[in-house]
């Protein structure tokens, strides 16, 4: 059984797009997607430097515009994975893919929460702060000693911590014992109640989308189960843009489901690196370029229920 995994914001890096122009029909679907965004998706994702492409207005349609250009390329026609799912951002690729939205609909509505978000995150200096080890308890505490939020339980001891630079700035000063801190490159708190004017625009634009019901297994991010109402997982994106990623709670769904191999789409690597930790008996694809399609290829012969 097959997962497609989307990844979220801070998977992006300068020139990551750039391999995948050389597949022919990807130029055009991301000239489409940047007149459909009103953003230079392929500059975004060619020339543009890290700091570009950081600012949330942007990183989150490029995510998904690149998500879903390597999932074209992947799964021709109208062939499917067994089962999908996003990581934060990476939920609207997932509903593409699904057929809960279409491509155009996700690009607008990640246009939007990209937007909303950055203003969100305008109003009071804010970041987030990646928890690696120590005992999960412990680090969850601490966590809430300080006023922070575990914005993304990624699972395979993976934490991440989010709120105020204050309150960043004293949770580092005061770490969990046996646990490593690193700052991750995003522009705000995200999942987090720093997030709520987000939500309230979104909750305004969503009800004119058309949706569908998913054509396929979908997992979301609430709790990691799957959702077969697509008007109920567009709802449930649009709360979650205020609250925390259960990624490990995903991981579990999957272990339960028997998915048996995952693809990570691109930019890929970090879904990847955590069901290696996390899912050890799963084999795994990062399709960071093309390159790599012929492996995921491989994959989906062997694995496909």
């Amino acid at each position: 059984m097959i997962l497609l995994a989307s990844p979220g914001q801070g998977a992006q890096t300068p020139g990551f797009l750039q391999p995948w122009l050389e597949i022919p029909g990807v130029a055009d679907r991301l000239a489409w997607w940047s007149a459909v965004t009103g953003l230079d998706l392929v500059r975004y994702g060619t020339t543009a430097d890290a700091e570009e492409i950081r600012d949330t207005a942007i990183a989150q349609p490029l995510l998904v515009a690149a998500a879903l250009a390597a999932y074209e390329a992947l799964y021709p026609g109208d062939a499917l994975p067994d089962v999908v799912a996003g990581h934060s951002v990476g939920e609207l690729s997932a509903a593409a893919i699904a057929g809960v939205l279409s491509p155009e609909s996700a690009l607008v509505l990640v246009r939007e929460r990209g937007r909303a978000m950055a203003e969100a995150a305008a109003v009071t200096q804010t970041g987030m702060t990646a928890v690696l080890g120590g005992d999960p308890d412990e680090v969850l505490a601490a966590i809430d000693k300080h006023g922070l939020t575990p914005a993304n339980v990624n699972g395979a001891g993976q934490i991440v911590a989010a709120g105020t630079t204050e309150q960043l700035a004293a949770f580092a000063e005061e770490p969990p014992a046996g646990a490593r801190l690193r700052s991750l490159a995003v522009a705000g708190a995200f999942h987090t109640e720093h997030m709520t004017p987000a939500v309230d625009t979104l909750r305004r634009l969503t009800p004119g989308v058309r949706v569908a019901d998913p054509r396929t297994r979908l997992l979301q991010n609430r709790d990691g189960a799957a959702v077969g109402s697509g008007s109920d997982f567009v709802a449930r994106i649009v709360e979650q843009v205020s609250a925390p990623v259960r990624w490990d709670a995903c991981m579990q769904t999957m272990r339960e489901d028997g998915v048996t191999a995952i693809i990570e789409l691109p930019p890929a690597g970090t879904l990847t690196g955590l069901a290696r930790r996390e899912l050890k008996d799963i084999e795994r694809v990062a399709l960071k370029t093309p390159a790599d399609l012929d492996k995921a290829r491989e994959l989906i012969g062997a694995h496909t229920s």
